[in-house]
This record gives C-alpha cells, sequence and structure tokens, in this order.
C-alpha cells in the first residue's frame, strides 16, 4: 500500500471558491438544444416543451450558470433569427457544424430554461461574422428596460422586463481556423476591445470574457493571450481557455496524468495575464474563464460518418466510462487549486452533446461523469486551503505525476472541512494522513467513495447506476489525525465538521 501525507494551515489559503466554477454549456449542436432540453410532445416536457426530468438532474448537479449559445455555432449566429413568433423565424444553414438550425430554441427560450433550471446565463455574442453594432443590440435587447427599438422590442415578444444578462463572452475560439471569421490576434484585440466598449457604455454592470487561444496546443498559444490583452485589456474582466484530453492511446496512467498538463496550462496562462497587467501598469487583475473544459474522445470516428444538412443529428455523444470520471474529478481539483484566479469554468456540454446527461424519447439518465461533478460542485464551497501533498509520482509525458490528488476545502460558515482526494494508482490503495489539530473537535459527516473494479464501466439508460458514488467507513480521526485508505483508482469525498 501506498502511503501520502496532506499538510494544511487555516491560516494558509489560496483564496475563495466562486460557485461560477461550477457552470455548464449548452451549444445549438447535435441534441443538446433540441430532445435534450427542448422537446415538444414528449410525455417529459412542459407547457413550454422543456424537459421536466432533465431540469431534475441538471438542479442536481447544481449548475449557476450555463454558456449559450456556442461555442462554433455562435461565430455564425443571428440572435434575431431566434426571438420573436416561432412560425416566423427562419431555417438556416449552420456552417459551424454542417445541419440546419431550426430557430424555434432562441435567446427568450433559453431564458425561460435557465430560470427553471436554477441556473443563469453565460451569453456569447458573434464576433466571427458580425461585429461591435450586434454586440451592442443584444445587449439592449436583453438589459434595457425600455423606451429603446431593441428593448421595445422584447417586450413585444412577451418579455416586459429585461433578461439582465450580467456575463458575456467576446466571441468563441476566435484564433481557430474551423471558426467562421477567424481572426489574428491583433484583430481580434481590436474587435474585442471595441465591442466591449460599446456593450458597456450600453450597461457598465456586465462583465466580459475575452477569448483565449483555441486550445494549448495550438501555435498561437501565448502570443495570442498577449496580443489580445495587450488590446483589450481595459475593456475585459476574463480571458477564456478551452482543453478537452482523450486517451485514444488506451493509455490509462498517461490519461490520468493530463490533470498535469491542465495544472501547467493554468499557471502559464495566469503569468501571461500577469506580464500584460506590468507591462500597462495597471491594478485591474485579468481572472480565468475555463469555460470549455471535459474528455472528448469516443464519438470522433462516429461523427466522421454523419450526413450534412440534417436537423439535430447524433452528434459527439460520448458515452463515459469510469476512467472518464476519474480525469474529471482530476480536472475539477486541478482548477479549484486555483480558485483565487479562476473564477468561472464550464464543463462541455450539459446534455447529450459530450454531457453527464443523456437523453431519449423514454427518459434521462446519469453518465459516470455525472457523479464526481455533482459531489464537487455540492459539497466545494467556502474557501481553498494551500493543500500540500506528499506522494509518490509515476512518469509521464507531462512530467512526473502524483499518484494522489488532493484538495481542502474550509466553510467557516457551516463549519466544516472537505477533502477531494483522487487516487490514480490503478493497482494498489492509498494510506492517506492529514493533522488536523487545528480543526478541534471535527468529526467525519460524510464520506463518498466513487470506484469501480472495471475502468471502462459505463452507465446505460437500463443501468445508470453502474458507475456511483457510495458511502464509505475507510477514513477515521484519532488523536488529531485524520486517517483515510483510498482505493485503488478510485474518488472520495470526505466532509468534516463540529
Amino acid at each position: 500500500m501506498r502511503k501520502s501525507k496532506v499538510s494544511i494551515d487555516k491560516h494558509f489559503i489560496v483564496g475563495d471558491i466562486d460557485k461560477r466554477i461550477y457552470g455548464s454549456f449548452i451549444e445549438h449542436l447535435g441534441r443538446a438544444v433540441y430532445e435534450g432540453i427542448y422537446q415538444p410532445g414528449s410525455p417529459f416536457a412542459d407547457e413550454q416543451g422543456l424537459r421536466k426530468d432533465v431540469i431534475n438532474l441538471i438542479q442536481q448537479l447544481n449548475v449557476p450558470i450555463v454558456r449559450y449559445p456556442g461555442g462554433n455555432f455562435v461565430s455564425g449566429y443571428h440572435w434575431e433569427d431566434g426571438v420573436g413568433p416561432k412560425s416566423e423565424r427562419p431555417e438556416k444553414i449552420d456552417l459551424a457544424w454542417n445541419v440546419i438550425e431550426t430557430n424555434q430554441f432562441g435567446l427568450n427560450e433559453f431564458m425561460d430554461w435557465a430560470g427553471k433550471a436554477g441556473t443563469t446565463p453565460m451569453m456569447a455574442v458573434n464576433l466571427g461574422t458580425r461585429g461591435v453594432d450586434d454586440a451592442k443590440n443584444i445587449v439592449e435587447y436583453c438589459n434595457l428596460k425600455g423606451g429603446s427599438y431593441y428593448s421595445d422590442l422584447r417586450r413585444k415578444h412577451g418579455y416586459e422586463q429585461p433578461h439582465d444578462i450580467k456575463l458575456w463572452c467576446l466571441g468563441n475560439e476566435m484564433d481557430g481556423p474551423w471558426q467562421m471569421g477567424h481572426k489574428t490576434a491583433m484583430e481580434y484585440g481590436r474587435i474585442a476591445s471595441e465591442a466591449g466598449r460599446i456593450m458597456k457604455m450600453v450597461d457598465p454592470s456586465i462583465e466580459l470574457v475575452a477569448c483565449g487561444s483555441s486550445s494549448l496546443n495550438m501555435e498561437t498559444f501565448g502570443t495570442w493571450e498577449d496580443t489580445v490583452l495587450t488590446e483589450c485589456y481595459d475593456q475585459v474582466d476574463y480571458l477564456s481557455l478551452h482543453q478537452y484530453y482523450g486517451n485514444e492511446a488506451e493509455d490509462t496512467p498517461a490519461f490520468l496524468a493530463n490533470t498535469v498538463a491542465m495544472e501547467n496550462f493554468i499557471s502559464s496562462v495566469i503569468s501571461i495575464c500577469d506580464a500584460v497587467k506590468a507591462k500597462k501598469r495597471r491594478s485591474k487583475t485579468i481572472n480565468l474563464s475555463f469555460d470549455e473544459w471535459n474528455v472528448w474522445y469516443h464519438s470522433r470516428k462516429q461523427d466522421e460518418k454523419l450526413e450534412r444538412w440534417c436537423k439535430a443529428p447524433h452528434q459527439l455523444e460520448d458515452i463515459y466510462n469510469f476512467e472518464d470520471a476519474l480525469l474529471v474529478a482530476g480536472m475539477m481539483i486541478t482548477m479549484l487549486r486555483h480558485a483565487d484566479r479562476v473564477k468561472i469554468a464550464c464543463l462541455a456540454q450539459l446534455v447529450n452533446v459530450i454531457a453527464p446527461i443523456m437523453t431519449s424519447d423514454t427518459g434521462a439518465w446519469k453518465q459516470t461523469i455525472f457523479y464526481p461533478f455533482a459531489l464537487i460542485s455540492n459539497h466545494g464551497t467556502g474557501t481553498v486551503l494551500n493543500t500540500v501533498i506528499d506522494t509518490p509520482v509515476y512518469e509521464s509525458v507531462h512530467g512526473d505525476a502524483p499518484y494522489l490528488d488532493c484538495l481542502s476545502i474550509m466553510n467557516e460558515d457551516n463549519e466544516t472541512l472537505t477533502f477531494f482526494a483522487l487516487n490514480k494508482d490503478l493497482d494498489s490503495p492509498m494510506e492517506v494522513t492529514c493533522d488536523l489539530r487545528q480543526f478541534k473537535d471535527y468529526k467525519i459527516k460524510e464520506h463518498w467513495a466513487l470506484s469501480h473494479p472495471d475502468l471502462k464501466a459505463i452507465n446505460t439508460e437500463e443501468f445508470p447506476d453502474n458507475v456511483a458514488p457510495v458511502r464509505s467507513d475507510s477514513a477515521k480521526i484519532d488523536n488529531g489525525i485524520l486517517e483515510a485508505v483510498l482505493g485503488d483508482k478510485s474518488f472520495h469525498v470526505i466532509v468534516l465538521g463540529k
């Protein structure tokens, strides 16, 4: 059995957790919208066609924000096509995903859905094929009370009160050559600066997210962030990061070691943001929005066979297994380790499309990755402590990878101390100890473990709980020392309180 030691001090903190770090993403892609959150005529749908079974599962995930409507889709989207009478909405080709968009679900329907799902919007504007004027118009439509063309148009459409959307994305992945209207860093930096300036003239209370490079693996990474922020630093509040991981090589240790790559990615972007801050001699700090992240690789070969110009096809429908759930837990721990700078994050996506929730005409169910997300989002509130881990490591293409990923969170309001712990050893349990004498009278209140003997195990509609967390009693406190045994290849949530 391997052994690890965790050290914490209640006075050594990283930062407070912004609940928006537990966000997600709905794009007009595949069956995310149509047959996902919206399916008129379904026995599970309400009077607006919104699926109540999906809303129930989303509420269990405790998702505070949802990014919409894209993604690649937004770079060719005219938001006006999706508002007003449905009988007058045009069907248009979507070049991002080579399908037909019916526009039967749009901005106002999304706002109605968000209210019912208990979440708030993170709205994206099209800076691919459109520009500053259109960005101004959508903010006017959404956020002004009335007395102007677009705000009165919203009222005409049946929404008397403004939507009051506070968080906006300035385009999507604009350095990607796959993006409609993709741009050089200077071109994007200028339009982001002007669009952001005008949008904040309409509503000074909004926050703005500028596009970082679309991937750590892009040749533009680094120089893109520096150039973009140099142009738009004063207008924006966050810089985006996007990253997906896969296990095409069927090498599970290397796959789980992607947390090391993610750690380096986040640290690099923070360094660039701070370098521009110093170069421009500004007091404002740019924080990070990791607004696309997940495992994504299972569906790629299937998607290559899709027929063009169909409607809401089965697209990007990864069926997740147990090892995917372990990496999702590790990715969330990695982001929380930077809670002082990563303030927003969006699991991409929410329903059917590389998603924790799947639907059919007969129901909705939880994929394996649903569980680590729900465990962390529901227990991960408060202040992240500087968690020092003395653990064995193994070699990987990303450098030495720790067998144990661990994070501690102190919540003074409800007097709890929570540990998230991931044992990446595939064959051996891990004995973990932590000195808790600073937390006198704290006892173990909950201990959840997510484990399975088969790394490739999946959940299905027939067996939705094949991979699911269970209560554990493998942790105890003895003379102020927490002692826990983490099974091989397992994720744990241990909650302590008075």
